[in-house]
């Protein structure tokens, strides 16, 4: 049996394995904001465009590492613990972090520089795979039965709390006092290393963790777990609606992302309006995503899956035409805002929902690894289909219809997830 971790000590493993998750959404904030510097350092090759674009694949090549990095640390996690998989993680994680910001420029070491860097971002794809999934099931198999869904809410909270208060105001910051020349130079590196400060700090919180798989029934599961796959395949129907649901959470999040640039490249409207979109669009979904934690443990997991996710396919399209047709401050900020905290709500609860659908035998592996598929396969290419939908229509609705059909794949899969809230399996029983 797993003993309960005390409320202060539950307060302080929630921070420590969430911290690597924070350092994920803060290298991707940076390096976003800063692609076009990286691309100076890094891809010189005399086309801003060239640079530019070698500098994004770059970036994306971290996707393709994701699934792999799934698949191992997951299992990992599952035969070995929670804990070395979540240490093993962050130890790569943040070494391709400090990789990237001392690497030299490539006048100084020629082609030897993007070989590194691109082999940095894979091994940070890999890490960040296998980041997710371990760190879930910690915070679940960690909570009490009657807060479950809150605590696990920590896991999407902290993405919103690294990219709105450290990813995005570093990056302005930065930007605004120092000039192109210094930028290139080194301020972006100067980004990623304050990122870096946070790794002793997190490393050393996850070392004091306490163990929620005792290392007898660990080493129990080393010898027996060549079943691993013929144990997941018995839970196919809920890993598939995973999937799904992840699909389309992940696109939602990837295209509200993709807003900084739609409201200055499709609205025309000023960069400081499209930052506070952002600001304000993250900030309020933090607050969502706890509030989505706290209704699962009253209300249960469905009613809170459902409902936000149906209000979100209800509000979507007449949000972008408000937009659209009246383009400015108060419909940006209010559109946005009230798309996010509605939209935040559901994916709290499929979390719980998700991690209390499987054995623990099998729940890092599994929930890793369909996480990173997920991610792979929608988040990076999430962007790319709203640019060329907006390309080959001009229609500046176009994002709205890619959110609609990934909020009506979510809909459908949500609504056959099983309920697993303690509170309500409570209810069926009396």
């Amino acid at each position: 049996m797993i003993e309960q971790v005390k409320p202060f000590s539950l307060k302080r493993a929630a921070l420590a394995a969430t911290v690597g998750n924070m350092l994920e959404f803060y290298d991707f904030i940076t390096y976003s904001f800063f692609a076009i510097q990286i691309g100076h350092t890094f891809f010189p090759t005399g086309s801003e465009y060239g640079s530019l674009m070698l500098s994004l694949a770059t970036f994306g090549a971290g996707f393709v590492t994701r699934p792999i990095g799934g698949i191992v640390l997951g299992i990992y996690s599952d035969r070995i613990g929670r804990r070395p998989a979540m240490l093993l993680s962050f130890a790569l994680m943040g070494l391709s972090i400090l990789t990237i910001a001392l690497t030299p420029s490539y006048r100084s070491i020629g082609l030897a520089a993007p070989v590194i860097v691109i082999a940095a971002r894979m091994a940070q794809g890999f890490a960040l795979g296998g980041e997710v999934g371990p760190t879930t099931a910690y915070l679940m198999e960690i909570a009490p039965p009657q807060h479950r869904a809150l605590v696990v809410a920590w896991q999407p909270a902290s993405q919103e709390i690294a990219a709105t208060t450290a990813g995005a105001l570093v990056g302005v910051i930065l930007s605004k006092t120092m000039g192109p020349e210094m930028l290139d130079a080194y301020g972006w590196r100067v980004a990623f290393l304050i990122g870096a400060v946070c790794l002793p700090f997190g490393f050393w919180m996850r070392r004091t963790l306490p163990e929620t798989i005792p290392q007898a029934e660990a080493g129990a599961r080393t010898v027996e777990h060549t079943g691993h796959l013929s144990q997941a395949r018995r839970h196919l129907g809920v890993i598939g609606l995973a999937l799904m649901i992840l699909a389309s959470g992940t696109i939602s999040t990837y295209v509200t992302q993709y807003m900084t640039t739609y409201a200055q490249n499709t609205l025309h409207l000023s960069s400081t309006l499209a930052f506070a979109v952002s600001l304000v669009s993250n900030g309020i979904q933090f607050v969502g995503a706890l509030v989505g934690g706290w209704l699962a443990d009253r209300l249960g997991r469905k009613p809170v899956m459902i409902w936000p996710q149906l209000a979100t396919l209800l509000l979507t399209y007449p949000t972008f035409l408000w937009i659209v047709h009246a383009s400015g401050a108060l419909s940006l900020l209010v559109g946005f805002g009230v798309l996010s905290v509605i939209g935040s709500l559901p994916f709290t609860a499929f979390y719980a929902t998700f991690t209390e659908a499987l054995p623990q035998n099998i729940r890092g592996g599994v929930f890793a690894t369909v996480y990173a598929v997920a991610i792979a396969s929608f988040g990076g290419t999430a962007q790319l289909v709203v640019t060329w939908l907006l390309h080959v229509t001009g229609n500046p609705l176009a994002p709205a219809w890619y959110l609609l059909l990934a909020a009506i794949v979510g809909l459908v899969a949500m609504s056959l997830m099983p309920e697993t809230a303690p509170v309500k399996q409570h209810q069926n029983k009396t």
